[in-house]
């Protein structure tokens, strides 16, 4: 009976084999909307310093966090609240979080956001809390959010006689639709005669194609590449106006040129992917393991006979070390063209996804692999 084993090597060849098949298929075309976006309409980040009560005894503990104590005296002075002298409040249902959130492109006064919490202190869980009152600044320092509400956490976690049990994170939460925005941020969408198409990824190719396609649609003469990142684009001075031809140019279609070469690697956990386009030159590549075992063993030295008096019973370790290399057979691969073929050169080398980082980094090197390796 056959048996089939299951290795990260195999799936991870299977995904590349997966990607040829894939590669064969005509070319698509796809939208402007999804290659390019108008220049300044962004999202904007936000955060802020607050407080979260109302937790069952796992907040901060002030002893060693100051600063949780100090925003509890602040916070109940400014409610009309003064601790009497020499009284320290020691509470363990407060937490202090920082709040963040993403304040979208023409947000108004008036709309929710959501927003995320995390602790900052010691606090054992966030879970029940509520989010009093904190101010969401910009990176100017103005007040552009005010969030508050109950959190919702993800974990959860039990503790008695020593022991715990603890699933998923209990440090952070959200608040969805727990922020209100107060500020609305300035927009360039209507500000001149012309505005910038802005590409998400550098190609001069795409934005002769973007503008291309805007001239068929709208007249020669609208778009023009300004480099391979910005589209320069005449729009109508009305605001209506203005967001139709943006409307309709965001569903022109183009075609996508073929992209460039690339073969991505993780260098923390072997993986690796890589488009249609990676060629492999001939070369010749001989790889192999080398493992190294380091084991320590207790001996234990006791005083002789006629020792000293002070002599003591003495514990040591004797280190073993061993080191073994397999050896690599030299392997040539031939010239391949296709992602399929590369595939089964890499394939025959029978390497490991973690070799398989180190065998295309010396075939950059050497100038076989005909793609951008870049590590991640």
């Amino acid at each position: 009976m056959n048996r089939f084993v299951f290795s990260p090597l195999r799936s991870l060849l299977l995904a590349f084999s997966a990607i040829a098949l894939l590669g064969t298929a005509p070319a698509y075309a796809t939208r402007v909307k999804d290659v390019a976006g108008v220049q300044g309409v962004r999202s904007n980040q936000l955060t802020g310093y607050g407080l979260v009560v109302g937790l069952d005894g796992t907040g901060d503990q002030s002893q060693q966090m100051p600063y949780t104590r100090q925003s509890l005296a602040n916070y109940l002075q400014q409610m009309g609240i003064t601790l009497p002298e020499g009284v320290v409040a020691q509470p363990k249902n407060i937490a202090a979080v920082l709040v963040t959130a993403q304040l979208p492109a023409f947000a108004r006064p008036g709309q929710m956001i959501d927003v995320t919490v995390s602790s900052v202190g010691n606090a054992k869980s966030l879970r029940g809390g509520t989010l009093i009152t904190t101010p969401l600044r910009g990176v100017d320092g103005q007040v552009y959010a005010l969030a508050q509400g109950s959190m919702l956490v993800g974990g959860a976690g039990a503790s008695a006689g020593g022991s715990s049990v603890q699933i998923n994170h209990l440090s952070a939460g959200r608040i969805p639709a727990g922020a209100q925005v107060e500020r609305a941020v300035p927009s360039p969408l209507l500000s001149g005669d012309t505005l910038d198409l802005t590409l998400n990824a550098f190609d001069f190719q795409t934005a002769r194609r973007v503008a291309e396609a805007i001239n068929r649609a709208k007249g020669q003469g609208t778009a023009q590449a300004m480099d391979g990142r910005v589209v320069r684009v005449f729009a109508p001075p009305n605001s209506d106006a203005r967001v139709a031809f943006l409307a309709d140019i965001e569903e022109l279609s183009l075609e996508l040129p073929t992209p460039q070469a690339r073969v991505v690697v993780n260098a923390r956990t072997g993986s690796v992917v890589m488009n249609q386009q990676v060629a492999l030159g001939a070369c010749a590549v001989a790889h192999g393991n080398l493992s190294v075992s380091v084991s320590s063993t207790p001996v234990v030295s006791q005083p002789g006979p006629f020792a000293p008096p002070n002599a003591q019973t003495v514990v040591t370790e004797k280190a073993n070390i061993q080191i073994n290399q397999e050896g690599g057979a030299l392997i040539q691969m031939e010239a391949s063209a296709q992602l399929g073929d590369v595939v089964k050169a890499l394939n025959a080398l029978g390497a490991t996804p973690q070799d398989l980082v180190a065998i295309l980094q010396a075939l950059k090197a050497a100038g076989a692999l005909k793609a951008d390796l870049e590590v991640i």
